[in-house]
């Protein structure tokens, strides 16, 4: 779909919705191999495998990445009207700045952050907490928002905070939780038609898969 263009008061491009034209035109629809995808997604795709791939290494240039991809994916979903994972976006800026300050700066005992397991209590919490996520985020997107699939996008929104938090702390459940949540959002993105995504998180799968392998090489029994 084309964009009309137009500007606003202060002489920004946009389109006629009042979005920056910019990103209008990166979410025109493009044909990669027999399927419709985005420029957007095609960049928030690439920058999104780099991410994991530097995750796996504990190299702590993937934040990073995931800052920028982050950005772009909010742009991606607010499109696909998926706006629990829209706002998730935001959120996970603001974590993967934390979980850079983390990697950086070590714990008391050591330099670089080591990874650890969760303790019993530390599941426990994990779950509670991601529970209440769950409940809250669904009721919200359910009444507030024109999203079709409010309680798939709160649960995986959920899931996928905990995740990001886990790996901010170098925990080795982290790679559990992604898994999960990454064969769940297949299903999810395919059903959007976010196709590329789709890929994307089954790519993720493998990944996350790799990623508890080479972890728990390191993580202390």
């Amino acid at each position: 779909m084309c964009c009309a263009i137009c500007y606003d008061t202060s002489g920004a491009i946009v389109d006629n919705a009042g979005t920056p034209i910019i990103l209008c035109m990166m979410n025109d629809p493009i044909p990669l191999f027999g399927f419709s995808t985005t420029l957007l997604e095609l960049i928030s795709f690439v920058l999104s495998v780099i991410t994991v791939a530097l995750n796996i290494r504990q190299l702590h240039w993937a934040w990073l990445f995931s800052i920028i991809s982050s950005g772009l994916y909010a742009a991606v979903f607010f499109d696909a009207r998926l706006y629990g994972d829209m706002g998730l976006q935001f959120v996970f800026i603001l974590v993967s700045v934390w979980g850079w300050m983390n990697w950086l700066r070590g714990d008391d005992v050591h330099e670089r952050l080591q990874v650890t397991r969760l303790t019993t209590q530390g599941r426990l919490a994990s779950i509670g907490v991601t529970a209440v996520i769950f409940v809250l985020l669904a009721w919200f997107l359910k009444t507030y928002t024109d999203t079709d699939v409010p309680y798939a996008d709160g649960f995986l929104t959920a899931g996928s905070l905990l995740g990001q938090v886990l790996l901010s702390r170098k925990k080795l459940e982290n790679w559990h939780v992604w898994i999960i949540v990454d064969v769940l959002y297949v299903g999810l993105y395919v059903y959007k038609g976010l196709m590329l995504t789709a890929v994307l998180y089954a790519i993720f799968i493998f990944m996350a898969i790799m990623g508890l392998r080479a972890w728990s090489k390191t993580c202390p029994q």
